[in-house]
């Protein structure tokens, strides 16, 4: 039996259908992430840590003649978001109804993105994991007072990559307003900004809700690794005579291998 508990939960075969439908929809545009790291996996719930390669002295208690050592491992993260949805809203799903209300879904796939992107891109202490921009040595550029000027801020953090040998192609991944500045505005003389900046990049424009600024990324490969174990499921938790309470599950592992390899951006000013 899967620890997800979905066969326990009051909810027919089609109402599942349209839960996971609407949980794929929305995390599948958000999770940029995903489109411009490494992705492994996924390895399943019970992967617990990702291989370091390394390994730390310890006292060894007293044991005469013995050196000892303990393997170094990056524990798996799990992320969680709870909502609730009406069973008589799944019950019209049954009769036939096109149009329930699955904004509870929408809010938790929402949580998980820009967490998930978040940790990604600019870490977490708590979760135990080094993102993008902190593990980068290289400061981040300026994006500069207007539109204008964000190719040529862009161009720098790729002149700044193929400087130390960093190969592209790159991508730029950019949070909610960046994303919407660049794909919407146009430089002086009509051009579109986001053709530019492809141009510029040779690689993919990345929406990533829940990130600050832009951070360019070298596409080479091998740079940066996200583990999947289980990847983003809804299961069940509980339920009353008026709700049903489900969830949205991740677990993962996050590492820098080649820190050098991003550049971040700072926030467009339109």
């Amino acid at each position: 039996m899967s620890h997800l508990l979905r066969s326990h939960a009051p909810i027919s075969d089609k109402g599942w259908k349209l839960i996971d439908e609407e949980a794929i929809d929305r995390l599948t545009a958000g999770l940029g992430a995903r489109r411009i790291v490494d992705f492994e996996g996924p390895f399943g719930f019970e992967y617990s840590s990702t291989n370091l390669g390394r390994a730390e002295p310890i006292a060894n208690d007293g044991l005469a003649g013995i050196t000892a050592k303990r393997r170094v491992v990056l524990p798996v993260v799990e992320l969680r978001a709870d909502f609730e949805l009406s069973r008589q809203e799944l019950l019209n799903a049954d009769r036939g109804d096109i149009a329930i209300d699955t904004d509870p879904v929408a809010l938790a796939a929402l949580q998980m993105v820009e967490a998930e992107n978040r940790t990604v891109f600019h870490g977490s202490a708590a979760l135990g994991i080094t993102g993008i921009t902190e593990a980068s040595p290289h400061p981040a550029i300026p994006a500069g007072s207007t539109l204008d000027a964000y190719p040529a801020a862009i161009a720098n953090a790729v002149e700044t990559l193929l400087r130390i040998g960093v190969a592209g192609p790159y991508a730029l991944a950019l949070g909610r307003d960046d994303y919407t500045a660049v794909v919407e505005g146009s430089e002086h003389g009509g051009y579109p900004v986001a053709s530019e900046l492809r141009k510029i990049l040779g690689g993919p424009i990345v929406w990533a809700p829940g990130i600050d600024g832009g951070i360019v990324v070298s596409q080479r490969g091998g740079d940066f690794v996200f583990e999947s174990g289980q990847d983003l499921s809804v299961g069940y938790w509980s339920a009353d005579a008026d709700h049903v309470r489900l969830y949205l599950e991740e677990t993962f592992t996050f590492r820098v291998v080649s820190p050098e390899a991003a550049v971040a951006v700072g926030p467009v000013t339109a």
